[in-house]
């Protein structure tokens, strides 16, 4: 590879780094050809740009070579002078998907050295190949806008800001590099095995290059899906802004202007308002939102995601369910459901031998706060209101009506909701 090819893979890299990247960054590195690369040329970037990389490598135990794999990883990143840690998982059970369950574990463990490392950034080495890769696998479920995006230069997940600066790389350029350089790497053999339907894909696009669909022409699918998104996401905030406010931690939703949104832009909001609501970090299955909102359009009620959808009024309403929330209690210093922080006027919350806790209202609760039918909030939604307890005591119900000098705050409010309607 001549130089102004191997600068100009550098510079890709540099281009898909944030710029206000902190001088600490974090690398997931497995030993293949790609993250081997993206060491490399990130080791050159550092070298330039006053930047401190940290290297990490998943053995995920499947195989016997694993060990070996990371060990080749660490002695790279020594001889480059780059800190480097072995992750070892050993959570397969045998059951379910092999991929997806090793996939999981390793953001999960990345995620968990990354916030004890305080590196708020790290980069993969996903490349153009595996974005086509992607794009094929989520057209074969039929992917809409979002599916069809595929992977982003960046994502948030886990507290920790994932980069894939490779995204508009080859798989073959990076490959040359590493032979032009003497670079050695690791060949996973699980790359030919042809029970993966991405390892089928990945031969399927060698037949259908000369048709010109090519792993560049795929990853351009996905950049426009991925601005088409975008605008739909766009629509979808400004629609949300319009009928949607939130009221005792529940999103209430003007019936008459969500049903006469586009399709797709009320799908957006509701799906967005499941997960704002629930805290799950992924979106709930097409099919199941599609009968959820046939059943509103129907006039039913619903539940999904741990949420009730309710029609009442002219309004939706969208709540926590009771049962995800009935036992869960904490103290009351502490924030309850990852949603609820409560504060007093009074001193009661900063006696730690006081015995106050947090848990849902409940049936209890709301029997004994009577003035609860005065507030206009479905009783679902009161239902899973924070409150103050003391032994099997309710001592406040702050968004019931009942201890005024008790407040709810939730940790993130309305505009929280509508910027992960922007997000992906």
């Amino acid at each position: 590879m001549r130089n102004g090819a191997s600068r100009d893979l550098r510079e890709a890299v540099a281009q898909h780094l944030p710029p206000d990247l902190p001088n600490r960054l974090g690398v997931a590195v497995s030993g293949g050809g790609d993250s081997v690369a993206l060491l490399h040329l990130l080791h050159e970037i550092a070298q330039n740009h006053r930047l401190q990389l940290c290297a990490v490598t998943v053995d995920h135990g499947l195989r016997a070579e694993s060990e070996a794999e990371a060990a080749f990883v660490a002695a790279l990143c020594a001889d480059l002078d780059i800190p480097h840690e072995v992750l070892r998982w050993d959570g397969w059970t045998g059951q379910g998907n092999l991929q997806n369950a090793a996939r999981e574990a390793r953001y999960n463990l990345i995620a968990a050295w990354a916030k004890s490392q305080q590196l708020s950034h790290v980069a993969l080495g996903h490349t153009q190949d595996d974005q086509a890769e992607t794009v094929l696998m989520r057209l074969a479920r039929g992917a809409g806008v979002d599916g069809l995006a595929a992977m982003g230069p960046s994502r948030t997940r886990d507290g920790v800001t994932w980069l894939r600066p490779l995204l508009q790389v080859s798989r073959a350029s990076l490959r040359e590099m590493l032979q032009d350089r003497e670079i050695r790497w690791c060949e996973d053999p699980s790359n030919d095995d042809l029970s993966f339907d991405r390892i089928k894909l990945r031969q399927a696009l060698t037949v259908l290059e000369p048709l010109g669909i090519s792993a560049a022409a795929l990853s351009q699918v996905a950049d426009n899906m991925a601005r088409t998104r975008i605008a739909l996401n766009a629509h979808a905030v400004s629609a949300a802004r319009r009928i949607t406010t939130e009221q005792a931690g529940a999103l209430k939703v003007d019936w008459s202007g969500f049903d006469a949104l586009p399709a797709e832009t009320a799908r957006r909001i509701m799906i967005r308002a499941l997960q704002w609501i629930s805290g799950a970090g992924y979106a709930p299955r097409g099919r199941s939102v599609r009968k959820l909102m046939d059943g509103l359009r129907a006039g039913h009620n619903g539940t999904l995601e741990g949420c009730h959808v309710i029609r009442s009024k002219g309004s939706i309403w969208i709540c926590r369910e009771l049962d995800p929330v009935r036992h869960l209690s904490c103290d009351i210093a502490e924030v309850w459901d990852n949603r609820w922080q409560l504060t007093s006027k009074a001193d009661e919350i900063d006696q730690p031998d006081a015995g106050l806790r947090i848990a849902a209202l409940g049936e209890r609760g709301l029997r004994d706060s009577p003035q609860w039918r005065a507030l206009g909030y479905p009783r679902e939604v009161l239902l899973v209101t924070p409150a103050v307890w003391k032994d099997d005591q309710l001592v406040a119900a702050p968004l019931a009506g009942t201890a005024t000098r008790w407040h709810a705050t939730l940790v993130k409010g309305e505009k929280a909701f509508f910027d992960a309607l922007l997000s992906h």
